[in-house]
């Protein structure tokens, strides 16, 4: 796995803790949006990307969030201690998204981001600096057409970019299909 790109938004200076938002790319393939640069009690940390964990209200089934008090369609009173804790006794609200499984890939991911942050600090020192986070290069198909140089791709286009048709949905037993 090899980090090809970090890009990094810089957070303004009243928000004590977060200090920048980033996307980490992999191998020019697959990129992860939404990391946070947090500056906590221990140093520096990148927090993966999350969600708010929900639970469904006994009432009407509708989903809350776990620090919801009361029901946001039918308005029943929520048990505050339904949220499962963890061994210290908080809480767990939040589910990562994306994660890395081992100590050494979250190594990798969080000293690259932290060296691309104190390089887009330094960055925005200069006159003229625009942020580039939100920019995101969508490449020509073309450039997609193959894995690696010289290797065909298994799922590319027969045909050349953009004859590829989607396969079509199975049908159920009973729908018409119309073939034209």
């Amino acid at each position: 796995m090899v980090i090809t790109e970090v890009r990094i938004k810089l957070c303004d200076q009243n928000n004590e803790r977060l200090l920048a938002f980033c996307s980490v790319t992999f191998d020019n393939a697959f990129v992860v949006r939404d990391l946070k640069l947090i500056e906590g009690t221990k140093g520096w940390f990148v927090a993966m990307p999350s969600r708010k964990l929900t639970d469904r209200c006994p009432s009407c089934g509708t989903k809350n969030h776990l620090r919801a008090r009361f029901c946001n369609s039918c308005r029943y009173h929520l048990d505050q201690e339904r949220a499962t804790r963890n061994a210290e006794g908080r809480a767990k609200l939040h589910a990562d998204i994306a994660h890395p499984i081992n100590p050494w890939a979250r190594e990798l991911i969080q000293a690259a981001v932290v060296k691309a942050y104190h390089e887009e600090k330094e960055r925005s020192k200069l006159p003229g600096y625009v942020c580039t986070y939100d920019d995101f290069d969508v490449p020509d198909l073309d450039d997609n057409l193959r894995c690696h140089p010289g290797t065909p791709n298994p799922i590319a286009p027969p045909h050349g970019p953009g004859l590829h048709q989607p396969p079509r949905q199975p049908t159920r037993p009973g729908d018409a299909r119309r073939d034209s």
